[in-house]
């Protein structure tokens, strides 16, 4: 299949999710085509099966504020005629939804009938997407598309609650390349990070107040009184300031790394103990799974999709949203039981494996032919 991927070429977890998603199909033999204002932080190396095409936002002084979705819908219809796209999948609703269905319109004028399959990753639906400025057109372009696909129940019932669905959404799960986090931990980093042994605490994201990286800091002032211990604060974002301002203040910096923006987290993970995730709302949690890939027990809010994967009391511990305190007793005491430890740590890698890449990629490839059987893009053409 000639397959066209329209993602954010970011660090967040609908970037990395498609283009680890056409990595792997591209594997399989698949040509995939991304279509992104830049080349995707995951794409790496070169591969014979993997295109890159660029959307170009040409500026006018007309414009306060390019307009991007034009340009990119734009650059779909090119991509499509010229590389014979079979179908186009995209990821995050704002604005490539949109985009592809004012792509597919003009694709229609030409006799071309193009899929569309579009995947739902969280903030375009519990956040962007509920603002009365984008509902109207989010919800008329999910509606419109050929397929919808959720990346938790949680996000399906979410999406379900909160907009005029008229089509069924298929939750099709995150996923891990298990084989990718299966590091052992580099010594001399590791004793660079805890010189005495002290237990490794990790936490990344995108530094934003739904993080609630704040709390990270304050469930690490604790534990750190009772359990030497060191916290590596991996991200950047709006709100890193503030943590730094707080680790100060809370006189825990010494004992505090902020390494920010990373590619290649599995090091990282490889040298942690815990992975700390007490966010007020993760559509699904894909770091959580990375960590529990790399065999490292998850502490998280029981908010969103989190429980989907972090089973309470077996890969890790839940608690409600801003209760510090339990979190905190929860790590105390995994950490003090050496057994209960090393087994919470096997159950991590067993939950990550039922997510891992090679079970999800064939149910993405399943609803891909279940759409060509359906839409025949080029029947039709003259």
């Amino acid at each position: 299949m000639n397959i066209g991927i329209v993602c954010y070429p970011t660090f967040g977890g609908s970037g990395v999710l498609a283009t680890e998603l056409g990595k792997a199909l591209a594997e399989k033999g698949h040509n995939i085509h991304f279509i992104a204002y830049q080349q995707p932080v995951r794409l790496g190396s070169f591969h014979t099966n993997i295109f890159y095409h660029e959307v170009s936002v040409p500026t006018y002084p007309l414009f306060d504020y390019p307009p991007y979705e034009t340009a990119l819908a734009s650059t779909m219809v090119d991509v499509i005629i010229n590389q014979k796209i079979d179908l186009l999948h995209v990821h995050y609703a704002i604005p490539h939804a949109s985009a592809a269905y004012m792509a597919r319109q003009i694709l229609l004028k030409e006799g071309i009938d193009i899929p569309v399959i579009t995947t739902l990753h969280g903030t375009d639906i519990t956040l962007v997407g509920r603002d009365k400025t984008y509902s109207p057109v989010v919800t008329f372009s999910m509606n419109e598309s050929t397929a919808i696909t959720a990346v938790s129940k949680n996000l399906r019932d979410e999406t379900y609650n909160h907009f005029k669905m008229e089509k069924e959404i298929e939750v099709i799960y995150n996923f891990v390349d298990a084989k990718r986090f299966n590091k052992k931990p580099v010594t001399p980093f590791k004793q660079v990070i805890a010189p005495n042994n002290e237990k490794i605490l990790m936490h990344a994201s995108n530094f934003r107040k739904i993080k609630r990286v704040s709390d990270v800091v304050h469930i690490f002032e604790k534990v750190n009184k009772v359990i030497p211990s060191k916290l590596l604060l991996v991200g950047d974002g709006p709100e890193r300031s503030a943590i730094e301002d707080l680790c100060r203040n809370t006189c825990v910096q010494s004992n505090v790394r902020f390494l920010g923006r990373q590619e290649q987290v599995e090091e990282i993970l490889a040298i942690s103990d815990l992975f700390v995730l007490p966010s007020e709302y993760e559509s699904f949690g894909l770091v959580a799974l990375e960590a529990m890939a790399a065999q490292v027990p998850v502490i998280s809010t029981n908010a969103g999709g989190l429980p989907e994967i972090n089973i309470n009391g077996v890969t890790g511990f839940t608690s409600n949203i801003g209760d510090i305190n339990d979190m905190s007793n929860n790590i105390i005491n995994i950490l003090s039981d050496e057994k209960a430890f090393a087994k919470m740590k096997k159950n991590a890698l067993a939950q990550a494996m039922k997510f891992d890449i090679h079970n999800i990629v064939p149910q993405y490839e399943d609803l891909y032919k279940r759409v060509l059987e359906k839409v025949a893009p080029y029947e039709t053409v003259k």
